[in-house]
């Protein structure tokens, strides 16, 4: 793998998500994407489940370079109500992991006041890096 994890020697470990990243080869780009379906309709107003579907969504874009999760090298998280992320981590945890593995990135979550879509609670975007072939 042509990822390297970064992680200062004195620094607590982190969990769940990677301190930096270091990759080479193609990077991949996804935009904003929500909980909602192939047909942008929202089949449920529960944040994991909101969380899954915006996860799926990200797998199948990435799919569409010939990437997969393992690809994966930075993950930005915007929330509309970070407690609401916080009161559901371990079924975040349980989501995160049945779609992406136990691959970890470098990630950022951030609140924000609304996103476009009225009934989104969580917008994810993904950058990925697939290694050159040898």
């Amino acid at each position: 793998m042509s990822h390297e994890i970064l992680h200062p020697k004195n620094w607590k470990a982190a969990r769940g998500y990677a301190n930096g990243v270091a990759a080479s080869g193609r990077m991949v780009f996804t935009g904003g994407l929500i909980g909602w379906n192939a047909d942008q309709e929202f089949e449920t107003d529960d944040f994991v489940g909101q969380v899954e579907a915006a996860l799926r969504g990200i797998v199948e874009v990435l799919a569409c370079a010939g990437a997969g999760p393992e690809h994966l090298v930075r993950l930005t998280w915007y929330v509309t109500d970070k407690q609401e992320y916080l009161s559901n981590l371990k079924g975040l945890g349980a989501v995160y992991k049945a779609v992406i593995g136990r691959h970890y990135p470098a990630m950022a979550l951030v609140q924000v006041v609304a996103l476009v879509e009225d009934r989104a609670k969580v917008e994810i975007e993904a950058t990925a890096v697939i290694p050159e072939a040898m």
